[in-house]
């Protein structure tokens, strides 16, 4: 009912329009969202970290691994094997030779490899590899020791000593490894 431009609500009957087109406008938005291209549901997966594990974990884009020595390894030529799932959830597995690693030119697999083997220290959970790997693929190669350096950079351009210094840390490891072949 409405009298004098009140609805029986208590709401003036333009103000009760306006909440039914609210709501059908948030539906149709999150009905577009949920069908953007026909996209089905992402799904993750989650590698839990066992005790013969270097590393277990994952990045941004999807991508998802877990690193173990490989059979045959020796101090010589230390060799993992990576396993896990791609950006698209395709299943991979790579067998890495650590002592082949170039650190100018590797992917986020093969630097987390390394990273693992060395034993570069976390920082209290921190990865020692730049933020930017964090958007890298499964086939995506990039310099990591230009990454550092843009990364001290930057954080020595926001005054950020602590981080600087632990990036600056992290890369002097890769440096050593590379010097030393």
């Amino acid at each position: 009912m409405n009298i004098n431009g009140i609805g029986t609500t208590g709401y003036p009957a333009w103000q009760g329009a306006r909440k039914t087109q609210q709501n059908t406008v948030r539906k149709n938005f999150a009905e577009q969202i949920n069908n953007v291209a026909g996209a089905k549901p992402h799904t993750s997966i989650v590698y839990m970290k066992t005790d013969d594990m270097l590393f277990s974990g994952g990045n941004g884009t999807g991508l998802s691994f877990y690193i173990k020595y490989a059979e045959g390894s020796t101090e010589d030529d230390p060799t993992v094997i990576a396993k896990g799932v791609d950006e698209n959830g395709n299943e991979f597995e790579q067998t890495i030779h650590i002592n082949k690693i170039n650190p100018r030119n590797a992917s986020l697999v093969e630097m987390t490899a390394l990273k693992s083997y060395m034993e570069v220290d976390k920082n209290g959970g921190l990865t020692s590899l730049p933020p930017e790997s964090g958007m890298m693929g499964l086939s995506d190669r990039t310099d990591f020791m230009d990454m550092f350096q843009k990364q001290i950079s930057d954080m020595k351009l926001l005054s950020q000593k602590k981080a600087a210094a632990y990036y600056q840390y992290s890369m002097q490891a890769y440096w050593d490894f590379m010097n030393k072949k």
